[in-house]
């Protein structure tokens, strides 16, 4: 009768204690704490330059291009070789591929701070910082799908997502403050600080066991490394040497290539097209003969994951058009300094961070999707009444609501577009479908700042040209070289006149300036209308969305 009794099952309750805890606080959000951390300084370096060019021409002896190679340089890598650090993770374990590009990071991030020349400074921040980023970057998403589950999962990418977007306002407002009040080098400095609290955390973070296999595909890297690059060479490069028509001559190592007064950029980018085509077929035949292939053409069978893809990239086309072209309107029109233009995207960045964790509450009673179209309506709304605002001598406060708007729809948007991206494929596919995600980023970011820079430029220099002809102060006879100065000058014009209109006389050099100021202005009412008209292509690709992301994935066999 004892030994009965011994047998019988035990209450609830005491079957309960046997089993563990659910993890709370640290334990449970810890990962996403340094997951996000991680690729907020990842983003942060993309733009932590841009508002210190004039101190680095200085204390570097060097020139405007070189400064542009350097910060080109590190999306390039980005762009390059995210999807091999996504395919990497996958292969060696995700956890240990983070680990080791933080370490790189730290590497580049150390080198660039000390660095007394251009080439010391593209080797650290943007070779050896760059593929450390791209070893990282991946695994933060990869490693966020493997830890969380539906709502939980939901939350965690909203913080992740609220900081990826949040790091492109603050890198200017800290490159500023950190150029004006100590050093441009601190902003390196910081990184070596920040990456060993990284590794420090990564103690906390768990990851799902390796595939196993460990060979590389060496020929799919390269090719896809060498399309990539030539693609967004190009992209970029049309602003300096055109799109179609020749600017200037290319040349290579002091030759000028005879491109029959064509543009180089067009070359580059069917170039890149071809090498991406032929990267193609090379990874299907990986896959067919048994191998394991950078990208599994599968993922593009996948119509919820491209979906999701194609929205991350268009999205970032739109959001460059801002992040772009309002800087330069503050700073070039309304005077502007590097800190306080970085101050006034507080409201953007602000109202993101408070909306992008909070949007995960909403998912209980609104679909993923729905939440991600709400959000880009806003954005396309605020576009729109930031561009209406936007004038020579308008109230800087009349920006604001349209900011704040913008980030509010960023928030709703960036709060449930990688969960259901992501969700959408295997969790034993995350790491690589995480890499090729990013890549579409990096190749929106890339696409975006090349199309809206264009327009920007474009704008300005037939806005004075028509200025030019029209004016009865410059004299016939000058107007031609005055004509010729200007487009030999495009960049200059946008931050200011570059010494463009120095020789001329002051009264109509005044007339010039005020003329600049309103080309300026229009450059960038056209670039945001761009943007927004971004926002409805991308708008339209949601419509392919999936209503609501997969609770822990796709499984392994579909």
């Amino acid at each position: 009768m004892v030994q009965s009794l011994k047998e019988q099952p035990q209450p609830a309750e005491q079957t309960a204690e046997t089993s563990p805890p659910e993890p709370t606080g640290l334990r449970k959000w810890g990962s996403l704490l340094v997951l996000s951390l991680a690729l907020a300084i990842i983003i942060i370096d993309t733009t932590l330059l841009n508002v210190s060019l004039e101190t680095l021409i200085r204390e570097l002896h060097t020139n405007l291009q070189s400064l542009q190679w350097v910060i080109s340089a590190y999306s390039l890598t980005l762009a390059a070789l995210t999807v091999t650090g996504g395919r990497m993770g996958d292969l060696f374990g995700r956890k240990r591929m983070f680990m080791l590009g933080a370490f790189l990071f730290a590497v580049g991030s150390f080198i660039a701070s000390i660095s007394q020349s251009v080439p010391v400074l593209l080797l650290g921040e943007s070779i050896i910082e760059g593929i450390g980023a791209a070893l990282m970057m991946p695994a933060t998403a990869a490693l966020l799908v493997a830890k969380y589950r539906g709502h939980d999962r939901a939350i965690a990418f909203g913080i992740w997502g609220a900081s990826a977007a949040a790091a492109s306002a603050v890198g200017p407002v800290l490159g500023g403050y950190l150029t004006t009040h100590y050093s441009w080098r601190w902003g390196f400095r910081i990184n070596v600080f920040v990456v060993a609290l990284l590794l420090l955390g990564s103690l906390v973070i768990r990851d799902e066991p390796a595939a196993g296999r460990r060979k590389v595909d060496g020929l799919g890297v390269f090719l896809s490394g060498l399309g990539l690059f030539s693609l967004v060479f190009g992209i970029i490069e049309a602003s300096s040497y055109g799109w179609i028509h020749a600017l200037k001559p290319f040349s290579v190592g002091g030759t000028e290539l005879p491109l029959g007064g064509l543009s180089i950029a067009p070359f580059a980018i069917l170039f890149g097209l071809l090498v991406l085509t032929a990267f193609a077929f090379w990874e299907q035949h990986v896959e067919s003969a048994g191998g394991t292939p950078i990208v599994s053409l599968r993922l593009f069978k996948n119509a919820n994951f491209v979906a999701g893809a194609a929205v991350i990239g268009i999205m970032m086309l739109s959001q460059n058009g801002l992040i772009f072209s309002l800087p330069v309107f503050l700073q070039s029109v309304r005077n502007l300094d590097a800190f306080h233009t970085g101050m006034m995207l507080l409201p953007l960045s602000a109202m993101l961070l408070l909306t992008a964790p909070t949007a995960a509450a909403l998912t209980k009673k609104i679909d993923h999707k729905r939440l991600v179209q709400i959000g880009l309506v806003l954005n396309f709304v605020a576009l729109l009444a930031m561009r209406q605002a936007m004038g020579i001598d308008i109230p800087l406060v009349w920006l604001i609501p349209g900011l704040a708007l913008y980030g509010v729809g960023m928030g709703l948007v960036q709060s449930q577009i990688n969960n259901l991206t992501l969700s959408a494929v295997a969790v034993q596919e995350a790491g690589e479908a995480s890499g090729v995600s990013n890549t579409f980023r990096q190749v929106g970011l890339a696409l975006g700042s090349a199309i809206i820079g264009s327009i920007l430029l474009t704008t300005i220099v037939g806005d004075l040209q028509g200025a030019v002809k029209t004016s009865p102060r410059i004299p016939e006879a000058a107007k031609a070289q005055v004509d010729d100065t200007i487009r030999q000058h495009a960049s200059s014009l946008a931050f200011g006149s570059g010494g463009v209109f120095d020789s001329l006389p002051p009264a109509t050099r005044d007339e010039m300036s005020a003329a600049r100021r309103v080309a300026t202005t229009d450059g960038n009412r056209k670039a945001l209308l761009w943007g927004a008209g971004f926002v409805l292509l991308c708008l339209a690709v949601s419509n392919k969305l999936p209503l609501r992301a997969r609770e822990s994935g796709r499984d392994s066999k579909e």
